[in-house]
């Protein structure tokens, strides 16, 4: 093997180069179940790359079980790999909208999606990339499962118990706050997450079931701007959302309290603040906590994409600091692993595991399927869920790079990226002379899955720009086209033009 090898120009990566030469050697039955590959120092000296680059490429092998690393001994090819009859791509066919279909993501590179009529749309916000799930490893896992007759029998409300006690574990490693597997309870979702909690602690009211904000009654803080499922789903729920500025330091703690200050409930997403991406500073982090204790009130915090965080380590909880018990937390599976899977959880108080005990009893959804529950508690105990994670985080921070790469040129028109230090998406301003809006309608009907920051806030004044996904742009050019695709929808010509 020599680096001309890995010179394939539609490549993303080096490291995903080097990842499909191994792939491809396995496959074809070149190396063989139980042969011995080079040492992470042989191959990147022989290579001339970084050795950290080698390690990705093993790490991903790993953990897609094409590699399995038997410590001193070195890092063989496993036992179970065989060679896989190729096949011809499947054609993707034209069809109504929303007709099954097989499609790839972004860019030629990944495999392909079956879709099911929900393929991702061009740069939508909150799809893990597809690409890169271990699908192989996955299914071996699943299938193990399957095999187990416990996954039979009707699912525990609150969560199966493995799953709870590995999460259990994970948070206590990941976000440094330590609890008991009673305390976590497995949800199908974000909404239905709030939703219990809002059951548990007896926070419902008579309700209004509009989203117009009132100073009294059973209020709820809600972020603006902030992700609109969550006032409109504790309208319904007879919480009257109460909206409280973002600025630049996250939510303005001071503005809630004095004009909501007896608010039940406030709903935060402080690691990473949905939509604009800023972090809630550690004093509104101790203001907050302080308002809930004084006031009794309740936090539920939404840390949806907070495992993702591309300058320094991510942040610890809001909930690693909270000695008075006050903060729900909740964290979702399904924007690390894959959107089918339906997954997410809470870590709740201890004095409140009764309440929450008896809310999953009576909840809608009945409890989640415990075959993908327990596949799921093998993949973060195995090791798997923590590594691919890591490589996610190294991947999304090269793909928002290459996107905002593709986006600088028209700056000097107006649309200018921010980037803030996590996430999985960004804001792109747009000129001030122009509809977010609109310009957001005009892509979702050219197939992009792009929102409009001012549908995002209450009012329509105020910022102006469009929420973009990046981590399905596959490569470089992926980006260049996406961008320049965008660009001719909404009625911009190109910097050369």
């Amino acid at each position: 093997m020599n680096s001309s090898d890995h010179a394939s120009p539609a490549a993303s990566t080096l490291h995903a180069q080097i990842y499909a030469r191994f792939r491809a050697l396995i496959e074809a039955g070149q190396l063989k179940p139980g042969q011995r590959v080079s040492s992470l120092r042989a191959l990147a000296e022989e290579l001339g790359v970084a050795r950290g680059t080698v390690q990705a490429a093993y790490d991903r092998l790993l953990g897609e079980g094409y590699l399995v690393a038997r410590g001193p001994a070195g890092t063989f090819v496993a036992e179970h790999a065989a060679p896989t009859p190729r096949r011809a791509p499947a054609r993707k066919t034209a069809g109504p909208r929303g007709a099954a279909r097989q499609t790839r993501p972004p860019g030629a590179g990944g495999p392909i999606i079956d879709a099911g009529g929900d393929a991702p749309a061009l740069l939508q916000l909150g799809v893990p990339a597809l690409d890169e799930f271990p699908r192989k490893l996955w299914s071996r896992l699943l299938a193990r499962e399957a095999r187990r007759a416990h996954t039979l029998t009707k699912p525990a409300p609150a969560g199966y118990r493995p799953l709870r006690e590995a999460l259990a574990a994970y948070l206590h490693r990941s976000r440094g706050f330590a609890l008991q597997p009673e305390q976590v309870f497995v949800v199908p979702a974000y909404t239905a997450g709030l939703a219990l909690a809002v059951d548990a602690l007896s926070l419902a009211g008579n309700g209004h079931h509009d989203d117009t904000p009132r100073t009294t009654g059973n209020g709820a803080w809600v972020e603006n701007p902030g992700y609109p499922p969550t006032a409109q789903l504790l309208a319904r729920l007879g919480l009257c959302p109460q909206y409280v500025p973002v600025d630049e330091h996250g939510l303005d703690v001071e503005f809630g309290a004095k004009h909501f200050a007896h608010a039940k409930l406030a709903v935060v997403t402080p690691s990473h603040q949905s939509p604009t991406g800023v972090a809630l500073s550690l004093p509104r982090r101790v203001a907050l906590l302080d308002w809930a204790t004084k006031q009794r009130a309740w936090i539920f915090e939404d840390d949806y994409d907070g495992e993702y965080r591309y300058r320094g380590h991510p942040l610890p909880a809001l909930k690693s600091l909270d000695t008075s018990e006050r903060v729900i937390y909740c964290g979702t599976l399904s924007k690390v692993m894959f959107p089918a899977l339906r997954l997410a959880y809470l870590a709740v108080p201890s004095t409140r595991v009764e309440a929450f005990d008896a809310a999953s009893a009576r909840a809608v959804h009945g409890g989640c399927p415990e075959l993908m529950q327990a596949a799921v508690a093998e993949f973060i105990n195995g090791g798997h869920f923590s590594r691919h994670i890591k490589r996610m985080r190294t991947l999304y921070a090269q793909r928002r790079a290459m996107l905002a790469a593709a986006l600088r040129p028209h700056e000097p028109r107006g649309f200018a990226v921010r980037l803030q230090d996590g996430g999985m998406h960004l804001l792109l301003d747009v000129p001030a002379n122009r509809d977010d809006a609109e310009m957001a309608r005009l892509l979702r009907e050219a197939g992009f899955g792009v929102h409009a920051l001012t549908t995002w806030q209450r009012g329509r004044a105020g910022r102006r720009a469009l929420i973009l996904g990046f981590t399905n742009v596959a490569s470089e050019g992926d980006a260049k086209r996406l961008v320049a695709k965008l660009m001719r929808v909404v009625g911009e010509s190109s910097p050369q033009e």
